[in-house]
């Protein structure tokens, strides 16, 4: 009994490696959109918390620093700085009052299968996968909504999202060897790049002041610290104590 074996020429073996390497990079990059994503969640959600614990304080901080400097200004009319830092006073206030006053839950803590499905709606939808402006600005827009529905942990949302792709999904004509080589080539060039995006975009969020400030907080909890709550009192005794001093200068000033 004869077998028989498939030769294949060098350009079709390079496409069935390119193939292999494009599949792995599509789990990679799937892996590193969900990694973002939760980062991302999770800041969010703890912005929310931190404003609705200490937001209003702070706001309430300025507004009274703003008095100081106000009557300040009237002590001493002549020192232009105390009405522009009154100003500036009054206007971070402001910035903190317009904050959402929504209350959040404590973490962002999605399940398992919600990953999952994250991931596979990512590998078919994904932008470096277009073949066409147009593609990829569609792609774009899925996956933006991809985002807004894990973060909302929209189970829903994200399946109605992987229907409508599989409605219009684009119907790419047979193409030869040589052209297939191609495709797959930037394929996996536009995902090597979008990784090194996706590294440098969670290490630039690592270091910003909420992330470290969330990160702070994450290790007091640890040790049985509310380290929020914490700055919290903080921030009320300093209102405290700049209110009396708003007493003390309105009285100098009558």
């Amino acid at each position: 009994m004869s077998s028989v074996i498939q030769i294949l020429s060098p350009q079709a073996e390079e496409l069935q490696a390119r193939r292999r390497e494009l599949a792995e990079l599509r789990r990679k990059l799937a892996d590193k959109e969900l990694e973002l994503s939760t980062e991302k969640a999770q800041l969010h959600l703890f912005e929310r918390r931190y404003q609705n614990v200490v937001g209003q304080m702070y706001a309430e901080l300025d507004q009274v620093k703003a008095q100081v400097l106000g009557l300040a200004s009237k002590l001493f009319p002549k020192a232009e700085n105390f009405r522009q830092e009154a100003e500036s006073a009054r206007e971070q206030a402001r910035e903190f009052q317009e904050e959402d006053p929504e209350k959040p839950g404590k973490v962002f803590n999605p399940p398992e299968n919600l990953k999952k499905l994250f991931r596979r709606v990512a590998k078919r939808i994904h932008p470096d996968l277009a073949d066409s402006p147009a593609e990829r600005e569609r792609r774009h827009d899925l996956m933006a909504q991809l985002n807004q529905a894990y973060d909302s942990l929209d189970e829903a949302a994200i399946h109605a999202i992987l229907t409508e792709w599989e409605a219009e999904e684009p119907l790419h004509e047979k193409l030869e060897v040589g052209e297939q080589l191609v495709r797959v080539v930037s394929q996996v060039a536009q995902i090597k790049k979008r990784l090194v995006a996706i590294s440098d975009e969670l290490e630039d969020l690592t270091l910003t002041e909420m992330y470290q400030l969330k990160k702070n907080i994450e290790s007091a909890e640890l040790e049985g610290r509310d380290l929020l709550r914490e700055i919290a009192d903080d921030i009320e005794e300093k209102i405290k104590k700049t209110k009396t001093r708003i007493r003390d200068l309105a009285y100098d000033f009558i």
